[in-house]
């Protein structure tokens, strides 16, 4: 029987890595992003209550079981200290780096820990970043907070549930080659940034795609609440 993957933010850059990965590894993947297409529901994770009818739909196209979670979708949006924007900035970063993944993680917990018969439980990976633990740029106060909120959220999870077949893990990338980081990395100096990572280079999606996979498919169960670092040694915890 194929285990069956909801992902988070598919379209492109990690969360379609991710796809290329769970699906060559013989996993039943669905997707998410804004526009709908055979694989793909279509959800603005902006929106109160997002996160609920996500899952209700995968739960749907996935016939009533899913295996594993894959919270990937972000925004990574600046915003200045005095800006007008500054609140409504916020509460969009937070709906979508952290309340929709709080309210598909709540989902699986329960889908997992009491709806799936056997009992047989499930596994949540959440993509956060390497901001969880060093913080980010004035700019950008709203990410590192909410990614630091997935972070002790995860970690939560696989302490409140571990005895119920539930495992929780995170993954936190510094900067990953995509269209969003390329853009931050030109408007900061890249050369600059660049030099603050060890290795001399950006991750690349393929990268934090297969610790997602192997997280969500062959990480040993005791590794539950773990967070792994993909970022070039710029932070070493």
């Amino acid at each position: 029987m194929s285990v069956n993957i909801l992902v988070t933010g598919s379209s492109r850059g990690i969360g379609a890595a991710c796809v290329t990965a769970l699906t060559a590894s013989g996993a039943r993947v669905i997707g998410h992003a804004m526009r709908a297409a055979s694989d793909t529901i279509a959800v603005d994770l902006a929106e109160p209550g997002a996160g609920d009818r996500l899952w209700a739909a995968a739960l749907d196209r996935l016939d009533g079981r899913i295996d594993v979670l894959v919270n990937n979708a972000g925004v990574f949006e600046g915003v200045a200290l005095d800006s007008p924007d500054w609140g409504h900035v916020w509460e969009r970063s937070w709906r979508i780096n952290l309340q929709a993944a709080a309210d598909l993680c709540r989902n699986a917990v329960l889908h997992f820990g009491d709806v799936r018969a056997g009992g047989l439980g499930g596994r949540i990976v959440n993509v956060a970043s390497r901001a969880a633990y060093r913080g980010d740029s004035p700019d950008h106060w709203h990410y590192a907070a909410a990614k630091a909120g997935m972070v002790g959220m995860t970690k939560s999870i696989a302490r409140g549930y571990a005895a119920r077949g539930v495992l929780a893990f995170s993954v936190a990338p510094g900067f990953v080659m995509t269209g969003m980081a390329e853009e931050y990395l030109s408007s900061r100096g890249g050369d600059k940034l660049l030099s603050d990572i060890p290795l001399g280079r950006v991750a690349t999606p393929e990268e934090v795609a297969e610790t997602v996979r192997w997280l969500a498919l062959d990480a040993p169960p005791s590794l539950t609440g773990a967070c792994l670092d993909v970022n070039g040694a710029s932070y070493v915890r």
